[in-house]
């Protein structure tokens, strides 16, 4: 679970309920290479049907090996996923310092104790159903972005940063928060990007 960068002044961070967790995702997907230029409606468009794909997901086990660290600060991550061999890696600096956000901003409502680490794993866990299984599939399918077609035949394209928007909706779901991760980890980013903060 990396630490988006989204096209969003820093000054929406303090009313986040100006800011809804589609717009969020929505630019997540406008900062993601190959975006450029796209038209912002398309980029709600496949935001929106990213996050129902992921908070319509059946749960997902992981069997994925769970390391942690504490140079996440310096890498921007909360989490990350390895396939070989399966395996999450979570950050323990990052994830204590997105709890003293969740306090500081008061979001705790939002964030319960211990659902930060418990929305990584989630998230985590998802990136390895898509890798593996016929999900990945299924979510090209469920973002009608049509690459190719020849009369009926048609073939269903990528889109970048879909993958973790599904991912971060997911999270949300199975673990009751009250705003996406995605809320969180644009102000961690904020967080950790400002002038003069030591990592």
């Amino acid at each position: 679970m990396s630490t988006p960068e989204p096209a969003a002044a820093v000054e929406e961070l303090t009313d986040p309920a100006t800011v809804d967790d589609v717009e969020w995702a929505a630019r997540l997907l406008a900062a993601t290479p190959t975006h450029e230029g796209r038209d912002p409606e398309l980029l709600r468009q496949w935001a929106r049907r990213a996050d129902e794909f992921g908070s319509r997901l059946a749960p997902v086990r992981s069997t994925a090996h769970v390391i942690e660290r504490d140079d996440g600060l310096k890498r921007m991550l909360l989490a990350r996923y390895t396939s070989r061999p399966p395996t999450v890696e979570l950050y323990t600096d990052t994830l204590a310092l997105a709890e003293e956000l969740v306090d500081a901003r008061g979001w705790r409502a939002w964030y319960p104790p211990g659902s930060v680490r418990a929305a990584a794993l989630a998230h985590e866990a998802v990136h390895a159903h898509l890798h593996h299984g016929p999900a990945k599939g299924a979510l090209r399918q469920a973002l009608g972005h049509t690459v190719l077609r020849l009369g009926r035949l048609r073939v269903a394209g990528h889109v970048a940063g879909a993958e973790e928007v599904a991912a971060h909706a997911y999270a949300r779901t199975v673990c009751g928060l009250g705003r996406s991760p995605l809320l969180l980890t644009a102000a961690l980013r904020a967080a950790l990007t400002r002038p003069g903060r030591e990592n």
